[in-house]
């Protein structure tokens, strides 16, 4: 297998690097970590890319640290930021950790002997560490102008930085000291974007101890549009499967442009470049079968999620695009049905309603007004553009039941290839 770093350049994933770092990694056995913030109960794609870096990294025989900031994630990284965020408390924190603890499993061996993986909490070694022993301790290893001389903090000055929010590198400098006296813990990774933390990390640990340290960083990801990575109208594209749905998920991928696909198929998925070049050559020949966007979004799906969400995904896109069947959408459950057809009119009727049965006419005409009438209806019918579930209706006098709803509450109505409508019986 090639080595780590090796690995990396060819994807596409180093940006800046410290001296010494490869000859670090030479000796095997190395440790590295990369710090995780804990906003939110559930990371999302931006943090694909430092999940992936550890991947890489144990895959080549090394020991990953995946460190949740459970006390820095009190005060808030300045890097990146216009302005303080709200700081969040200590339960907050504590529930949204243990949602990220279970997220990383799903991509780290944390029982593989030398190089299993580790979670580690910041907030384990500053919880009894008091002010003054911070001070003397640590922060007497930078001084204020080393540190004003990082873009962090000099990209806020001028808006206003706190002192709480100036101290973040600092924090997070001893986050890296302590890994390394305690874990021999000598690299750490992530975006470029950190470069300033991770040089003041090995910067304390050279000037607390005398040891060596290292620092690697990857670019930020981009989009060939300039539209900012892992946005969408809805917000954040969430890995877990309730905030966004596997077919949601699946859907993000898929809509990559050509250029945006070949670049994430190597940053995010464990395609060697033999396989990757073989997609991207066959996608080439027809690009209108969108060959690199199926293989990209079907490899992350699988990783994220699993391979029965990435088949339930498939299928979601097939009824979408108009090549479902009554079947596919009976097989859909009802979170992944409502995704798809999120923007398309709703109407609600009383279950009871359909006791009797309610006739096809007096439902998409009187009732709804899908339809503006009986006759239109009957048009519909006899120009075979009306369906039902995804199911031509042939006779106008058809009769819905219950036994027609999909997930016991849904009728899908469809005339032509665009105009769709959801009948909700509740």
């Amino acid at each position: 297998m090639k080595g780590f770093l090796e690995e990396l350049e060819w994807r596409g994933l180093i940006h800046n690097i410290t001296p010494e770092t490869e000859a670090y990694l030479e000796k095997g056995n190395a440790c590295a970590y990369i710090g995780f913030d804990p906003t939110s109960d559930s990371l999302h794609i931006g943090s694909l890319l430092p999940i992936m870096l550890l991947v890489q990294f144990q895959r080549h025989g090394h020991k990953p640290i995946a460190l949740v900031g459970g006390a820095t994630g009190m005060i808030g990284d300045p890097s990146g930021k216009s302005k303080e965020r709200n700081l969040l408390s200590k339960s907050d924190i504590e529930h949204n950790i243990q949602g990220i603890r279970a997220q990383l499993e799903k991509f780290l061996d944390f029982d593989c002997g030398p190089s299993s993986a580790k979670i580690a909490n910041n907030y384990d070694w500053f919880e009894n560490m008091g002010s003054i022993a911070f001070l003397r301790d640590i922060g007497k290893h930078l001084t204020v102008s080393y540190m004003m001389a990082k873009d962090s903090v000099k990209n806020r000055l001028e808006t206003g930085i706190s002192f709480t929010e100036f101290s973040y590198q600092l924090l997070q400098a001893y986050d890296f000291a302590y890994l390394a006296e305690n874990e021999n813990c000598r690299l750490q990774m992530g975006g470029s974007d950190q470069w300033g933390n991770m040089t003041s990390g090995v910067e304390l640990i050279r000037r607390k101890d005398g040891g060596e340290a290292y620092a690697l960083t990857c670019p930020l990801v981009t989009k060939s549009d300039g539209g900012k990575f892992g946005k969408t109208e809805q917000g954040n594209i969430w890995l877990d499967k309730e905030k966004t749905t596997p077919y949601q998920f699946y859907q993000f991928w898929i809509n990559s442009s050509d250029e945006d696909a070949l670049k994430y198929l190597k940053i995010f998925t464990l395609l060697t470049k033999e396989d990757i070049h073989a997609i991207a050559n066959e996608h080439q020949k027809a690009p209108h079968l969108r060959l690199m966007q199926k293989a990209l979004a079907k490899e992350i799906c699988i990783l994220v999620h699993s391979q029965e969400a990435y088949e339930s995904a498939v299928k979601a896109s097939q009824i979408l695009f108009g090549k479902g069947s009554t079947e596919l959408l009976k097989s859909l459950n009802e979170k992944d049905f409502l995704s798809i057809f999120e923007g398309v009119p709703k109407f609600e009727l009383n279950k009871s309603d359909l006791v009797e049965g309610i006739g096809l006419l007096d439902l998409l005409a009187d009732k709804t007004q899908f339809l503006n009438s009986k006759g239109e209806v009957r048009r519909a019918i006899k120009e075979n553009s009306l369906s039902i579930n995804q199911q031509k209706v042939t006779n106008p006098d058809y009769v819905v039941e219950e036994k027609d709803l999909l997930n016991a509450k849904y009728l899908l109505a469809q005339r032509g290839k665009k105009k769709k409508f959801l009948v909700i019986f509740q």
